[in-house]
């Protein structure tokens, strides 16, 4: 199914996964809203790349999605952008190791406030667009909202709210308004070494050795695989309440 005439809204787009389903999804067809926070220049470089394959198909929108400002701001423009929404891929999220003990009141808000207050106070601010056009929603998650990842109860919890809301939204918004996630394993590798913005280190070449062993498939996924589950996900019109694991496997073992 293409999606030309059709638009999309992706958070947290200007870099790595987001830009990769972006670009995706504007390949086939659609006019692409790309949402960042901090990083300009990456999200004005990318929708410069979609209007030169495609003039006047993409623009950028800088929001806070830690507020509500933000959210109902972003909505209103992207909703108007293309003369409605049909496609929103929350994908903003902030992911980084909170030790029991040391949990602080900022960790909690930006935690929970990115992965799962924003996801669902933008699909309700984006719901009567999306409802007009009989659009969907994805959710990117985490396998680790199914078996949590040591030391981070706080991000755990919140992708395990966010997978519960897939289910929850996708029984409340039928029929217009599908609803599913997915959930991603090891995907990419950190772009810099040392501690890189998610505050994790970036593994050593042993580390890298001893994770590609815990998964079956023996190797990292790549971003276009994600990419090509949010267009599978965008354009099967019997698909609802789902999440789909892209993990090779990690969590079998």
């Amino acid at each position: 199914m293409s999606l030309t005439e059709k638009s999309a809204l992706v958070t947290g787009a200007a870099n790595r996964l987001g830009a990769q389903i972006a670009r995706t999804l504007h390949q086939n067809g659609a006019n692409l809203i790309i949402h960042y926070r901090r990083s300009a220049a990456a999200a004005l470089a990318l929708a410069d790349e979609l209007n030169q394959l495609r003039g006047e198909s993409a623009l950028a929108i800088s929001a806070d999605l830690a507020t509500d400002p933000g959210i109902d701001d972003l909505a209103e423009q992207a909703c108007n952008a293309f003369g409605g929404l049909h496609i929103l891929v929350n994908n903003a999220s902030s992911f980084y190791p909170t030790r029991f003990g040391d949990i602080d009141r900022q960790a909690w808000d930006d935690l929970i406030a990115s992965n799962y207050r924003a996801p669902l106070f933008l699909a309700q601010a984006c719901f009567p667009s999306l409802q007009h056009n009989h659009g969907c929603i994805i959710n990117m998650l985490d396998i680790y909202a199914s078996r949590p990842l040591n030391r981070h109860s706080v991000y755990c919890s919140a992708k395990a709210a966010n997978r519960s809301l897939v289910e929850s939204l996708a029984l409340e918004l039928a029929p217009e308004v599908r609803v599913n996630g997915i959930a991603p394993g090891a995907i990419l590798w950190p772009e810099t070494a040392g501690p890189d913005k998610t505050g994790h280190d970036a593994p050593d070449s042993e580390q890298q050795r001893e994770l590609l062993q815990r998964i079956p498939l023996n190797r990292l996924g790549g971003a276009q695989v994600i990419a090509d589950t949010a267009l599978f996900l965008a354009t099967n019109d019997y698909i609802t309440g789902e999440v789909i694991r892209v993990d090779g496997g990690r969590l079998l073992t």
